[in-house]
């Protein structure tokens, strides 16, 4: 019963990384008003016909999303059923909550016109709050799959310092996809034909707030993933239990950088932007699952590190001191 939940669970978080990439594909394409200003109605109707590409596009998105929210709550039910009190339980009742409030905030774009060629700052505000709820909904989808395979829950107490380390990673992949999300908008919105180019607007004062923003993502991508991968390392090499996440998400630091890389040469074709976003994601989701196996219950987190006398060896029984996290 409980591995079928397993299975099941980790299904739904399959489901809503395609549903979160189509829904990017429908910014990238310029689609999102293929179905007009109405909600949850297609241009006003159930169904559309004779639609056009931007209009089906746009309908394929809502109805996908519609199956991601039903596969969310069967999975916080079944959940409830399965399990007795405790982090499964709030996991999936979490990612019920995060799924309805992705849904309405996906409907606001709708409705408060925040879509297709829209270059408002509102529209930066309110995606930039779309995307971190995106992001908490994926991140509590994991856990539920994560625990529900039988992982030990976190243990906060005594782990001050990593939870320090690891806040500091989890805050800086939230700006970073932010910075990521913003940057992408502006490549949509105002495309450049030329890497040059490209770099004469970001560095104008005359440019768009969304082009002259864009400069800053690869500072951050630099340094949130920098900072991202020596922490997974370093905790990585302490705690045995996060090892292998560890190298998965200090993999992913490196892939994501060298993606960033290629989608600016390439000048950010839809394809790119697509498999850039992915790649996020993942590392999101690694990143996750990497601090709550970090923190699991019942295991010591230390670090040990040698000080040895200049031009000296140790003393023969020296006890090495430890950096204890």
């Amino acid at each position: 019963m409980r591995k079928r939940f397993a299975q099941y669970a980790w299904g739904v978080l399959g489901l809503n990384l395609l549903v979160i990439l189509w829904g990017a594909f429908v910014r990238a394409s310029k689609s999102g008003e293929g179905c007009g200003d109405h909600w949850p109605l297609c241009n006003g109707t159930v169904l559309p016909h004779a639609a056009k590409i931007a209009t089906l596009i746009e309908f394929t998105h809502r109805a996908s999303t519609g199956l991601a929210l039903i596969s969310v709550v069967v999975m916080a039910v079944w959940a409830v059923r399965a399990f007795p009190r405790g982090p499964v339980r709030q996991a999936a009742i979490a990612s019920v909550l995060f799924i309805f409030t992705e849904a309405m905030l996906g409907a606001g774009l709708v409705l408060f016109g925040y879509v297709g060629q829209n270059v408002s700052i509102g529209r930066a505000i309110y995606l930039s709050a779309h995307l971190i709820n995106t992001m908490l909904m994926l991140g509590a989808i994991a856990l539920t799959a994560w625990w529900g395979s039988g992982r030990p829950s976190v243990r906060w107490i005594g782990n001050v310092k990593t939870v320090t380390l690891l806040g500091l990673a989890v805050a800086g992949a939230l700006v970073l996809a932010v910075s990521g999300a913003i940057t992408a908008l502006g490549d949509t919105l105002f495309p450049v034909t030329s890497l040059r180019a490209g770099w004469e607007a970001d560095l104008s004062s005359t440019s768009h707030l969304f082009i002259r923003l864009r400069i800053w993502h690869p500072v951050i991508a630099v340094l949130a993933g920098g900072y991202i991968a020596i922490v997974a390392n370093m905790i990585g090499r302490a705690v045995s239990p996060a090892r292998r996440l560890a190298s998965a998400v200090v993999a992913l630091v490196a892939v994501q950088l060298a993606a960033g890389m290629v989608n600016l040469w390439l000048l950010a074709p839809v394809w790119m932007q697509l498999l850039h976003l992915l790649l996020a994601d993942l590392l999101w989701v690694a990143l996750i699952l990497f601090s709550a196996a970090a923190l699991q219950s019942g295991f010591s987190h230390s670090l040990n590190f040698e000080y040895p006398q200049p031009f000296s060896a140790p003393a023969e029984g020296t006890k090495l001191r430890q950096f204890r996290l």
